[in-house]
């Protein structure tokens, strides 16, 4: 599953490559494009977004952790840095110019914190070798990371299965794109404790 949206992840990536304002998602924000920094963080988002998911998916290789250590601590090192200096402020940004009002940019502001403060709390554990609270911390910055496939899943069984307006769709979205993959990860952290 993850790797078909991660090739439909690819195909929305390719549309704006060369860098094109009047395309897709961009066609309707058309006043927050004319806005310089609103461009380079949308841009810096999306063309992080593929090698932070791949990334993000050979850090929770075993084969690679315990064969190739040198090479998962370098791959950790790319996740990190892209999130941490790129993604996730760029993610705030459009956060703060989000459609559907102020209760999808509550959503999506809280994601940008969020998945700025798990991945900075992964890379704190891995530099102390707290390696256990580096994998749950991983565990949740990579359940966000991967909101940018849940939130396009969640919207094709909405659309499918209900006739909701589109911005309704966006908002509850919104929130179940990262909301149910952090739940999951928290129940699983939590199971794992009481074993």
């Amino acid at each position: 599953m993850v790797a078909y949206f991660g090739y439909l992840m690819c195909l929305i990536t390719i549309q704006y490559i060369p860098i094109d304002d009047n395309v897709a998602f961009l066609n309707i924000k058309t006043e927050e494009i004319k806005l310089d920094y609103y461009k380079v963080a949308f841009f810096s988002h999306v063309y992080t977004s593929l090698p932070i998911l791949i990334l993000g998916i050979l850090q929770f290789s075993k084969l690679l952790r315990v064969k190739f250590p040198q090479l998962h601590k370098k791959f950790g090192w790319g996740y990190v840095l892209l999130i941490l200096l790129i993604s996730a402020p760029s993610g705030f940004i459009m956060a703060v110019h989000a459609n559907g009002g102020i209760w999808s940019k509550t959503s999506f502001v809280l994601q940008a914190i969020l998945w700025f403060s798990f991945t900075l709390n992964a890379l704190i554990h891995a530099l102390k070798h707290n390696w256990k609270e580096h994998f749950n911390s991983m565990l949740r910055s990579f359940a966000l990371t991967l909101s940018a496939i849940s939130l396009r899943l969640f919207k094709w069984i909405i659309v499918s299965t209900f006739a909701l307006p589109p911005m309704d769709t966006y908002k509850i979205v919104s929130w179940l794109g990262w909301g149910v993959n952090i739940l999951i990860v928290e129940i699983y952290i939590i199971s794992k404790k009481a074993t």
